[in-house]
């Protein structure tokens, strides 16, 4: 049974949510294309959350185009972000004409996608990051990291999806959390990490480096965000200065929030 709604934090940013407007293409990737998921849909499904801000995070069917996360940031206001999807080949230009867009880093699929040259990852991260302060956000399965964690430390800013997603692989998660990687305590659907022992342990070796996301709309999770997930943090956690750093000011720090 969830704790009560009065034990949770005051204030949240939800720092991963999708937008799936059909007005703008969408790409099949493994023979899926996700149901259409509006701004007034995420509205509905968050309301009686204290969210004052967020993170709008461009998924694999959403491939190099920006038009959506545009239109999608114009209408949720100022403080609201996004993350994109660029080829390494994109011009320094568009990076900076992107970055008055209010779109602050980009996302690299390591589970779903094709990336697998990490020492070109680095060196894209450490361009964006001189060209415009951005940072990269990865989507991997934690057990294929033991290779990558030194390389992926050189990063300049970096965040991790869902907790790493594999339980086996949350020594790794720590390991990245030592180095100063943020990670993202989202995706519960999707993990199969042990939610209160992954909180505990990575609050634990860097009290600054969990932050909260509903990964709405949850699209080929097992299940959507619940508010018993934000249940689940709030009891691991135990102590209202680390709830409201894992569910606000964390992310404010790290997307530079107003």
């Amino acid at each position: 049974m969830g704790i009560n709604r009065e034990h949770w934090p005051k204030r949240m940013i939800d720092t991963h949510l999708h937008i799936y407007d059909e007005a703008f293409p969408l790409i099949e990737n493994q023979g899926h294309i996700p149901k259409p998921f509006y701004i007034d849909d995420y509205n509905r499904l968050v309301a009686g959350m204290p969210i004052e801000g967020g993170v709008i995070v461009s998924g694999s069917f959403q491939g190099f185009e920006q038009r959506y996360l545009k239109a999608a940031l114009g209408n949720l206001g100022d403080n609201f972000v996004g993350i994109t999807q660029l080829p390494g080949s994109v011009s320094d230009e568009k990076i900076q004409q992107l970055n008055e867009h209010r779109i602050r880093g980009v996302r690299v699929n390591l589970k779903r996608g094709v990336h697998r040259d990490i020492e070109g990852i680095v060196e894209f991260g450490r361009r964006i990051w001189d060209l415009a302060g951005w940072h990269l956000e990865i989507y991997v399965d934690s057990r294929e990291l033991d290779d990558m964690v030194p390389t992926l430390l050189k990063l300049p800013k970096l965040s991790v999806d869902h907790l790493g997603m594999a339980k086996s692989g949350l020594s790794q998660i720590r390991r990245l959390a030592e180095g100063g990687v943020n990670i993202k305590a989202s995706g519960f659907g999707r993990t199969e990490v042990n939610i209160p022992e992954a909180i505990k342990t990575l609050y634990k070796t860097n009290p600054d480096c969990l932050m909260f996301g509903t990964d709405l709309p949850g699209t080929r999770s097992n299940r959507s965000f619940e508010p018993s997930d934000i249940d689940s943090i709030v009891e691991a956690l135990d102590d209202s200065e680390a709830i409201d750093k894992v569910f606000y000011q964390n992310a404010k720090d790290f997307y530079k929030l107003a």
